[in-house]
């Protein structure tokens, strides 16, 4: 099990309460890969019945089958949901697209402002998602322009900020959430893979065998394909790696150190291919 919870997620997670009954909507982001894995459940308990959109974001990365059938798994949950890339430079229909269903999960709180007579159509928003899951990324292609820090590493955006989207829409951007502690080691596997976690909390030898058994399990032929090596056991997939790269030390000992570091920089950098490692449940 392990325990990732500092001082500034604790705060967040006041802010957050502090903050939900001041907007309409709320835009859950996450990663397209972990389209389970990376859902906070503290993001549930804090926002309620306040109506959602949920956005499996960096659907770039994720494999296209995998993530059609998520978006029909969470339709059939009565999520609105949508994949979507936060990081290429976002087309004008893609946009519309999202602000479109941001404002119809707003409309019954427009109505009821309507039957009050109060002529105020703004939509105020709230995105909520776990660090270093393209939250600033997609709110600088939805505006056009930089207004907030981004950066592939957990903790960029420390404080709240409202920001105007087109159609009358007002976003507040809170810092990344993660929870308290991962029950399964797994998820906590996952996290640390994609960035979510901070390199300090795993060793990234141990991270990089894990990640290869996964990758040996659930995604064959990936490691022969790019390093020329067979896929048996994950710490001599390691070693034959590093023997093929030249990461040796003195008395002729794979460099492992090495070798996991490059290899967790490759796996990111998506020179293993597309890679979705939450199934969808049956």
């Amino acid at each position: 099990m392990v325990q990732w919870f500092p001082g500034h997620m604790a705060k967040t997670k006041r802010l957050i309460n502090e903050n939900l009954k001041l907007v309409d909507v709320v835009m859950e982001l996450v990663d397209a890969r972990l389209p389970v894995s990376s859902r906070n459940p503290l993001i549930n308990e804090i926002v309620g019945n306040k109506p959602t959109v949920l956005v499996l974001n960096k659907a770039d990365m994720a494999e296209e089958e995998y993530t059609k059938r998520w978006v029909e798994y969470y339709k059939q949950q009565g999520i609105v949901v949508l994949p979507f890339n936060s990081a290429k430079n976002i087309g004008r229909n893609e946009k519309k697209k999202l602000l479109k269903i941001i404002r119809n999960q707003a409309s019954d709180e427009l109505e009821r402002r309507v039957r009050k007579g109060i002529k105020n159509e703004v939509v105020k928003l709230m995105i909520l998602g776990i660090p270093n899951v393209g939250k600033s990324t997609l709110i600088n292609n939805l505006i056009g322009r930089s207004v907030t820090g981004t950066g592939n590493k957990p903790g960029v955006t420390r404080g709240k900020q409202w920001v105007r989207l087109e159609g009358d829409i007002d976003l507040l951007d809170m810092p990344g959430i993660l929870w308290p502690k991962f029950e399964d080691p797994v998820v906590g596997m996952k996290l640390a893979v994609t960035g979510a976690i901070k390199w300090e909390v795993y060793d990234s030898l141990e991270l990089t065998l894990c990640l290869l058994n996964f990758l040996i399990k659930n995604k064959p032929g990936r490691i022969t394909e790019r390093y020329k090596v067979e896929e048996d056991d994950s710490r001599n997939v390691l070693e034959n790696i590093c023997q093929r790269r030249g990461f040796i030390m003195g008395g002729g000992k794979s460099d492992l150190e090495r070798g996991a570091n490059i290899f967790l920089a490759e796996y990111r950098a998506g020179k293993l291919g597309k890679v979705t490692m939450d199934e969808v449940p049956v």
